[in-house]
C-alpha cells in the first residue's frame, strides 16, 4: 500500500509539471506588460481646435491722425481739416494654420504660424472721427479722399517694424504657453 501511495504521488507530480510545463509553453510569448508613453502627439482634434482660435490679437496701438486738404478758389481757399483715431490690431489668423504646421521630433513641438500681420483693415472709428475746420463746400469724395489718407498714414505710422517685432514676441509667448498647458515641454516657433 506504501509504495501503492507512492506511485500515485509521483505521477500527480509527473502530472503536475507536466502541466505546468504545457501552460508555460501555450503562452509563451502572450503576455500583457503595462507601461507608458510620455510623447503626446498633436490630434486633429487639437489643431482644429487651435485654428477655432480665429484671430488672435498680439498688439493694439491706438492712432490719431489731423489731416487735411485745401482747395484753391479765385476769391478765397476752401479749407477741410478733420481728426482721426483708429486702433490697428496686429495677431494671427489661426484659421491660416497650415496642416503639417504642428509636428512633433523627440519631446519638442514645432509649429509654423502664420505671419503677424494686420487683423483688420477697417480700424478708423467713424463714430470718433471730428471735423476740426471747415470751411466751402466738400463733396462725400472729399471726405473719402481725408479718410484714405488718414488710412494711410496711420499704416505708415502704426504697422512699424518694432510693433510687429514687438507682437511677434508676445505672440511666442502667448502661444508657447497655450502648448506647454496642453502638456508639450518643449516647444519651438517659427512665422511664415
Amino acid at each position: 500500500m506504501k509504495q501503492y501511495k507512492i506511485v500515485i504521488g509521483a505521477v500527480v507530480l509527473i502530472a503536475v509539471v507536466a502541466i505546468f510545463f504545457w501552460v508555460k509553453s501555450a503562452f509563451k510569448g502572450n503576455y500583457l506588460e503595462v507601461g507608458t508613453n510620455d510623447n503626446i502627439e498633436p490630434t486633429p482634434t487639437q489643431i482644429q481646435s487651435i485654428r477655432d482660435i480665429g484671430e488672435w490679437e498680439f498688439l493694439s496701438v491706438s492712432a490719431e491722425e489731423m489731416v487735411d486738404t485745401v482747395r484753391k478758389g479765385f476769391f478765397s481757399d476752401d479749407e477741410l481739416v478733420r481728426i482721426y483715431y483708429g486702433t490697428l490690431r496686429l495677431g494671427i489668423d489661426m484659421q491660416q494654420l497650415s496642416d503639417g504646421a504642428i509636428t512633433l521630433q523627440g519631446d519638442t513641438l514645432q509649429a509654423t504660424l502664420p505671419k503677424v500681420g494686420l487683423l483688420d483693415k477697417d480700424f478708423i472709428d467713424e463714430a470718433k472721427t471730428k471735423s476740426f475746420y471747415e470751411s466751402g463746400k466738400w463733396t462725400p469724395q472729399a471726405h473719402q479722399a481725408l479718410y484714405q489718407k488718414a488710412h494711410r498714414q496711420m499704416l505708415t505710422h502704426c504697422l512699424t517694424k518694432e510693433n510687429v517685432k514687438t507682437a511677434e514676441v508676445n505672440a511666442e509667448i502667448q502661444v508657447s504657453n497655450l502648448f506647454k498647458s496642453l502638456g508639450y515641454k518643449n516647444v519651438v516657433l517659427h512665422f511664415e
